[in-house]
């Protein structure tokens, strides 16, 4: 664990946030196959990272929901025009089992995001601990939290989208889903797309199991054609719910102004 929110941590172990064991998620982590993790990256910009979180683990984070004390906000996604279903931001001190996955994930994916940004000509590099990278944002002004928990109904689906929060943007996301898609909902699907230069979007709809998670670009990647390598954009988001609940929390590496 990082120094830079220990007493952080420390804070939200005192906390009922805090009685989630996280070091079990982190050994996961670290024992992925992050070489085929990077090439899916690279290849399709996204990649799914099997059995992150225990059964257990997702039903204790979904818990978290109803206890306003774990967040800073909370938004209603038809009164923005962003969907339907409902979303908070957890607030600092982040949850110990957050706040280990976010720490653990980034130096994965650092090296991924750094050569991206090289490939497009970007000159930002980032550096290979998540403190550093996060005491840039907060030395911008960027001092919100952003992992956030996201809770969805029948009917409810999330619009295509981008998280980008300010200057300083990690290029690359992760979400986590909490629920059984064979036992808590049905439809609800994880989508991205992406748009290249001159052609029509392409769509990708990634199937996940409860506890599996989705690294994802951001806003950006690149592609290698046959004049060079192009800029692609992309949007993710959920598609409608069609019955029972679905629970995800999204792991977002920058902070937000």
């Amino acid at each position: 664990m990082n120094t830079l929110f220990a007493d952080e941590v420390q804070i939200a172990q005192e906390t009922s946030a805090g009685s989630i064991p996280f070091e079990g998620a982190v050994i996961r982590v670290n024992a992925l196959d992050w070489s085929q993790i990077r090439k899916d990256l690279d290849d399709q910009g996204s990649a799914v990272l099997p059995s992150v979180l225990s059964a257990d683990e997702c039903k204790a984070i979904a818990s978290l929901y109803p206890e306003e004390s774990s967040f800073r906000s909370r938004v209603v996604m038809g009164r923005h025009g962003f969907g339907r279903g409902e979303y908070k931001y957890f607030s600092y001190p982040l949850p110990p089992i957050i706040h280990g996955l976010r720490t653990a994930l980034y130096p994965q994916l650092a090296p991924v995001a750094n050569r991206w940004n090289e490939a497009m000509g970007i000159e930002v590099r980032y550096p290979e601990s998540h403190a550093d990278f996060i005491q840039r944002c907060h030395d911008a002004g960027q001092l919100r939290p952003t992992p956030l928990l996201l809770q969805y109904g029948p009917g409810d689906y999330n619009c295509l989208h981008q998280d980008l929060y300010g200057e300083h943007v990690f290029p690359i996301q992760v979400a986590i889903l909490l629920s059984d898609p064979q036992r808590d909902f049905t439809g609800g699907e994880f989508v991205l797309t992406e748009q290249r230069p001159r052609m029509q979007s392409r769509p990708e709809v990634v199937p996940l199991h409860q506890g599996d998670a989705v690294a994802f670009a951001v806003h950006h990647r690149p592609v290698q054609g046959t004049r060079g390598t192009y800029r692609v954009n992309l949007r993710h988001g959920v598609s409608r719910l069609r019955s029972g609940k679905r629970h995800t929390v999204g792991i977002i590496f920058h902070d937000a102004n």
